[in-house]
């Protein structure tokens, strides 16, 4: 389920620490000072830095904060669900000091920590692309032999979490993805109490989907 990513020493960006269960978590600001901002949590083998164009290009007005999760980019400490959980909601804290306003996006993995977080803190927007409804149904449908639920510690139940929020959301799906069905995505939308924007990416694959150029537009179009 974790990738972590190696340590990136040549990211020409400015860094921010977070401080969270005692350990210092370091990550990387584009566009700093804004009055409104985006906390990004990426995929299972993302490095977030590689992401620093893409916002720059795309949201200039937004201050958006990058963070390689525990154990990725040279952070300290363990990657579970727990953890990812509570350094998102510490990250939130730290960021709503100093905007306006807060959207969240998250990409595959990092789907399931932006709901959680979108459904403990009043965020200004969701935005999730390539998201699913849980890791168990996930895996379930992958290894159809094995127990799934009986196997994974770390579920990622974002479909229960869905009904308790309350922002603006889009959902950006890859039309060819796989890795995450069609069903499951579309069983995570019908749990939003708010109906959703969703954007199908006709032809892209899990990975592919932001190659295209429809993808910074969606991106620029819904958090500007």
């Amino acid at each position: 389920m974790y990738f972590p990513t190696p340590v990136n020493a040549g990211v020409q960006a400015q860094s921010f620490d977070l401080q969270s269960d005692g350990l210092r978590l370091r990550g990387w600001v584009v566009n700093p000072g804004k009055q409104d901002s985006l906390i990004y949590f990426g995929g299972n083998a993302e490095a977030v830095e590689h992401n620093f164009d893409l916002f720059k290009r795309t949201l200039p007005n937004v201050t958006v904060y990058l963070l390689p999760y525990r154990s990725y980019g040279g952070n300290p400490g363990e990657v579970t669900e727990a953890n990812l959980y509570r350094d998102a909601l510490n990250l939130h804290d730290q960021t709503r000091n100093h905007h306006f306003r807060v959207s969240v996006m998250g990409r595959s993995l990092g789907t399931g920590v932006a709901t959680h977080l979108a459904s403990q803190r009043k965020v200004d927007k969701l935005l999730l692309v390539t998201p699913y409804d849980s890791m168990i149904n996930i895996a379930q449908t992958q290894y159809p032999a094995f127990p799934a639920s009986w196997i994974l510690k770390d579920r990622y139940e974002s479909w229960r979490l869905a009904p308790k929020i309350d922002s603006d959301l889009l959902i950006m799906i890859a039309g060819n993805d796989e890795i995450i069905p069609l069903r499951n995505t579309m069983n995570l939308v019908s749990h939003f109490k708010r109906k959703p924007e969703v954007i199908v990416f006709e032809g892209e694959g899990h990975n592919s989907i932001s190659d295209s150029a429809e993808y910074d537009r969606a991106i620029a179009g819904f958090i500007q």
